[in-house]
């Protein structure tokens, strides 16, 4: 039986193990996917464990998905590019990494709106940022990053061709697309964006799924935005992450209600 996993910290709350074992059990797999909580001074550690345990792959969620690069065989040109790796493939004891994140996000908006040639602001500047850009600019839209810390919303920038405000500007900000990557709203009842800056948008996607309807997207669709939930870009990833381990398409459907069902268990 094939093992996988999801490594973080924490990873308690991780909805992945049902999405994934809801998939292997539908295809009839051996093999099952647990969480493998790893403290951030014990990353290199368990990163040489993966090999040593032949554990077939993981999944990499905060904070490790920068520092996780460092420990590697060899990365996916994409992965590197965003700076972030979200996936780990175990080849014969040598680990890949790859980002399936931004392919996650696009989905989850390409969905809802053509991008090419529209304006998108995106909140914040974390590793999930760094993906949602990514994937914003490769479906070719323009993109204008507003993050707490400035600097750090200068830094995604200029990887991207993207532009910076500072988070405090976000009352001027205006286009198609906004999406929220920042912890702001989980499991609390707070937005970081005002809701009469939300009227000016026709899309509002937010990656926190605790709750499902953030105070972000109830305002947003009061607003007039069709909404897209934090749990579609996760779903999205997911299918990608088990396709790079199994080389199978995961139904989405099926990862979508796994994830659900978990969430309404956890709440």
């Amino acid at each position: 039986m094939k093992v996988y996993g999801i490594i973080g910290w924490p990873v308690a709350h991780s909805l992945s193990p049902a999405m994934h074992n809801a998939a292997f059990q539908a295809y009839g797999i051996k093999a099952v996917y647990g969480l493998l909580p790893v403290a951030p001074e014990e990353l290199e550690a368990a990163v040489r464990g993966l090999s040593a345990l032949n554990i077939a792959g993981v999944s990499v969620t905060i904070p490790h998905k920068e520092e996780v690069m460092k420990y590697l065989y060899r990365i996916d040109e994409t992965a590197r590019r965003i700076g972030a790796v979200n996936t780990i493939l175990n080849r014969e004891g040598k680990l890949f990494g790859f980002n399936t994140d931004w392919l996650g996000a696009q989905r989850a908006l390409t969905e809802k709106i053509d991008l090419t040639g529209k304006e998108a602001v995106v909140v914040g500047a974390g590793g999930s940022a760094k993906a949602v850009v990514y994937a914003l600019i490769q479906a070719g839209a323009r993109v204008s990053v507003y993050n707490r810390t400035l600097a750090r919303a200068e830094e995604l920038a200029r990887r991207f061709g993207a532009r910076a405000y500072p988070l405090e500007e976000i009352n001027e900000a205006h286009g198609d697309v906004i999406v929220q990557t920042t912890s702001v709203g989980l499991k609390e009842e707070r937005s970081p964006v005002p809701k009469e800056v939300l009227r000016r948008f026709k899309v509002a996607m937010d990656l926190v799924y605790q709750p499902l309807m953030t105070k972000f997207l109830r305002e947003a669709q009061e607003a007039g935005c069709a909404i897209v939930d934090g749990l579609s870009m996760l779903v999205y990833q997911g299918i990608e992450q088990f396709k790079l381990w199994t080389g199978l398409e995961a139904s989405p459907a099926l990862m979508r209600q796994a994830a659900e069902n978990a969430l309404k268990g956890a709440s």
